[in-house]
């Protein structure tokens, strides 16, 4: 069964609004685009820390870039609760481990869940290390992300480490539009890739194809 994660979002921050109290919120991001809807809209109910973790990111260059921006946009962005950034270790050797055997996979398929779990995995370890109420990614804004699999991910993970996970699907009500309309308003750097050497490849063939056209 399809589950609508947006509907299950909706319940739950009318819960947070009734108690009055804001609770803090472990986010993961995967860039500042990304990001910026998703901080403008949950910013209200909660006090967040992004978790940048991508060891999926390369080269280490394109890492840091993100993590910059990232970093610019919360300087920028306006909040109604705390919003503050820290920066995970890059350790590229994970996510090529985790990834052998499949590196001929299509984008969208099991690589992708893999890397899914990797990055959440180590965001609900560090939610129960830092006694957030919550954790969740900015994952599911976009069209390209599978929504269920995040959410069924991040509800085993939650099971495992006692820290709520909050359901979402962000790029839904506008969410993916009204991220694109803020990284023009604050002129973020929109990379044309996922982040991985696979994804990379993908787009340059991509971009290939539309030249021979």
């Amino acid at each position: 069964m399809v589950e609508n994660y947006q509907i299950i979002l909706d319940g739950e921050l009318r819960k947070i609004r009734e108690r009055g109290a804001v609770p803090t919120l472990l986010l993961h991001a995967c860039c500042a685009p990304c990001s910026s809807y998703v901080l403008e809209y949950l910013s209200e109910y909660f006090n967040i820390t992004l978790f940048f973790y991508n060891p999926n990111i390369s080269p280490e260059a394109e890492f840091d870039k993100r993590a910059g921006e990232l970093g610019r946009l919360v300087s920028e962005l306006p909040r109604k609760n705390d919003i503050s950034v820290v920066v995970g270790s890059y350790d590229s050797g994970r996510f090529f481990e985790m990834s052998k055997g499949l590196e001929d996979m299509p984008e969208g398929g099991e690589r992708c869940f893999r890397c899914y779990r990797l990055r959440l995995a180590e965001t609900a370890a560090y939610a129960k290390e830092g006694g957030f109420d919550y954790f969740t990614t900015t994952l599911s804004i976009s069209p390209h992300k599978n929504a269920q699999k995040l959410n069924e991910i991040g509800k085993e993970l939650s099971a495992e480490c006692g820290v709520s996970y909050l359901y979402s699907d962000f790029k839904k009500r506008g969410g993916y539009k009204r991220s694109c309309e803020l990284s023009a308003e604050y002129g973020l750097y929109r990379q044309n890739y996922c982040g991985c050497v696979f994804s990379k490849a993908e787009a340059q063939r991509r971009e290939a194809q539309k030249i021979g056209q």
